[in-house]
């Protein structure tokens, strides 16, 4: 199934230090960006997180923020060790400055490291924070997947009009080789010669040969038969680079050919059927910007 590479994602959980939340968001990226902005005490569990994303996405800018809340009635304690220093301190500081003020409990309690911090157990967290990512992970994945059937829709919408309009070029040709020849024997009829006769005839021949466009038809043909290919086969099978880039590679090899069709273009009907080739392609290269 094709993925897009946009889509919102988040979950929380209650633990017995606060409530840890994850958000995750997604945009279009040539490659796996990933940004955290993970609470401070959670530090040592980025890696992991960085490991679970980059398992179940190959491409995009991944926003991860995790967060920490306080414990829903908690109790607060005082660390003693801190509550002796901080006396210490200001007894010292008493005896410096005997005319200063004395220390408020609310400055007290306000001093770092005076109110006990809860510990937070390593394992216990680092598997909570798994879960929750994973979670997470599914429900963006599966915002990714529904986004990526709406592009694989749009797709197969401008390849059908894509065929459409390739097949009403084949026919054209000859119609154009035959139009150039009966413009060129109407001007030239009253002063025909043998030698100008031969001429004209190489004339006609070369136009033909410059206007053959059948080389440009197949290769389109065969770029919109793997476009399809690329849909059906869905996803990014391991070890193969991610559909997205493969269906990228495609448009500008799509647009291509469309810029020499329209080079080649022996009249206004052919001219314009690469014209709007190439709005359709450019309407492919904007959508595959999107895919994993």
């Amino acid at each position: 199934m094709i993925q897009s590479m946009t889509g919102y994602a988040a979950a929380s959980v209650e633990s017995p230090h606060g409530a840890l939340a994850i958000e995750l968001r997604s945009v279009n990226s040539r490659f796996l960006d990933l940004q955290f902005r993970v609470a401070e005490e959670l530090r040592t569990v980025e890696p992991v997180l960085r490991e679970q994303i980059a398992g179940r996405l190959a491409r995009g800018k991944i926003d991860c923020r995790l967060s920490l809340g306080a414990a829903t009635g908690q109790a607060q304690q005082l660390n003693r060790q801190a509550l002796e220093q901080l006396r210490a301190l200001a007894a010292d500081a008493a005896r410096a400055f005997p005319g200063a003020a004395p220390l408020r409990i609310a400055d007290v309690l306000r001093w770092p490291g005076v109110l006990a911090e809860p510990v937070l157990d390593a394992e216990r967290t680092r598997a909570a924070v798994q879960d929750l990512c994973r979670r997470a992970l599914d429900e963006l994945c599966a915002a990714r997947g529904r986004e990526g059937a709406r592009l694989a829709a749009t797709l197969r919408e401008r390849v059908a009009e894509m065929r459409k309009h390739i097949a009403q070029v084949a026919p054209l040709v000859p119609e154009a080789v035959a139009a150039h020849r009966a413009r060129l024997a109407e001007r030239l009829r009253e002063v025909l010669d043998a030698g100008v006769e031969e001429r004209i005839r190489a004339e006609i021949a070369l136009f033909a040969a410059k206007s053959d466009v059948d080389e440009e038809l197949t290769r389109l043909g065969a770029h919109l038969d793997e476009v399809e290919r690329l849909q059906s086969e869905g996803g990014t099978p391991a070890g193969r680079a991610p559909v997205g880039k493969r269906l990228d590679f495609l448009a500008q090899e799509l647009n291509r050919e469309a810029n020499t069709l329209a080079s080649k273009a022996a009249g206004l009907r052919i001219a314009d059927c690469a014209l709007e080739l190439k709005l359709l392609i450019e309407q492919i290269r904007e959508q595959v910007q999107n895919i994993e």
